[in-house]
């Protein structure tokens, strides 16, 4: 006789524990190690929807080379990004410590509904030991005080702000965040210094055909059982308990291990995506907007990227892009040119 189908456990536990999200712009904590020159590893873009397109597949020896192919795709419109400020990092056996930074005068009204007391003086009064802590605060400098103690310099960051104001979505309030670059300690000092006050776009980051990680925040679902958060099998209906676990630990040792199901939040959780497929990056918002515009989003109207599947989170969520950390070309989609899209019909 065949063995019986045993369950213990159902649901990953490679996600513990499954907290809220600590705030809802995605970071990144590690990038890749690139040569060449200096660009940036990572960008932001908000999420549009899900569409459709037809291509064909190039990919040679598989059973649909040749072949026309519908792909489920994610929208995601990039705006330019604004790069107001540089930050250096030196590092210790404890990570990466904040050695500067250097910002511009003046923000931009949508970044100043998220920092309004951007240089402005504080009120409050001086504490007596207050000499003695703000030396190790970081203080705002010139890139030229960068580039003399370039030896201590670790990596250098740039401080970002989106322009929401700029989509037809109705967000008013700017995301800021950091990214990273490539190159020599020179070479990033060298192009943050020519950035430093002005626009980035998508099209300087990424490419056509190349893999890519994502990063968002989740759907949120509020409180949710074990039924819901990890799949467990419901009780049959005369049970006392439905939704439950039939036992959640022994009587002694009086301890409930971590592997036990147990209710609690569920979605709003940082996710990280490996090896996504950029397939179009494209300026012309006439070949993707329906009539109508987006569900729940309205029309396109900047710089967007299609992404091969699909992506976390909602409508209108910011989406973290960077430089893939483990490229694995066994998942690349190899397609020619896009001969239909699902929401005009046309091709791009």
């Amino acid at each position: 006789m065949t063995r019986a189908r045993h369950n213990p456990r159902r649901g990953s536990t490679a996600y513990r524990h499954r907290s809220r999200a600590a705030k809802q712009t995605p970071s990144f904590n590690s990038f890749p190690e690139m040569k060449g020159p200096s660009k940036p590893l990572n960008f932001y873009g908000y999420k549009v929807g899900m569409i459709h397109v037809i291509a064909q597949s190039l990919h040679q020896g598989g059973r649909q080379d040749k072949q026309d192919i519908q792909i489920p795709t994610t929208v995601i419109e990039c705006p330019p990004i604004h790069v107001y400020g540089v930050r250096a990092y030196t590092k210790d056996a404890y990570g990466l410590k904040v050695m500067g930074e250097v910002t511009v005068d003046k923000l931009e009204k949508s970044a100043m509904k998220r920092v309004p007391s951007f240089k402005k003086k504080s009120t409050h009064k001086k504490h007596p030991h207050s000499e003695k802590t703000n030396q190790t605060k970081t203080t705002a400098t010139k890139i030229e005080d960068f580039e003399a103690k370039k030896e201590q310099i670790h990596a250098i960051r740039l401080l970002i702000h989106t322009h929401p104001e700029k989509t037809a979505f109705g967000k008013k309030k700017a995301e800021m965040a950091e990214l990273a670059l490539s190159g020599t300690v020179e070479e990033q000092l060298t192009f943050a210094k020519t950035k430093l006050g002005q626009n980035l776009s998508v099209k300087e980051v990424f490419k056509e055909n190349q893999i890519v990680d994502t990063k968002a925040v989740t759907r949120g679902f509020g409180f949710g059982g074990v039924i819901a958060r990890y799949g467990v099998k419901t009780f049959r209906p005369k049970a006392k308990y439905i939704r439950a676990v039939g036992s959640i630990s022994p009587l002694r040792p009086g301890t409930v291990q971590f592997s036990v199901p147990r209710p609690g939040q569920l979605g709003y959780h940082n996710r990280t995506e490996f090896n996504k497929t950029v397939l179009k990056v494209e300026t012309d918002a006439k070949k993707i907007n329906p009539k109508a515009g987006f569900e729940h989003y309205g029309p396109v109207q900047n710089e967007y990227v299609l992404i091969a599947g699909s992506v976390g989170g909602p409508v209108k969520r910011l989406i973290g892009l960077r430089e893939c950390i483990r490229p694995d070309q066994t998942n690349h989609y190899k397609i020619g040119p896009v001969k239909f899209v699902s929401t005009t019909g046309s091709a791009l």
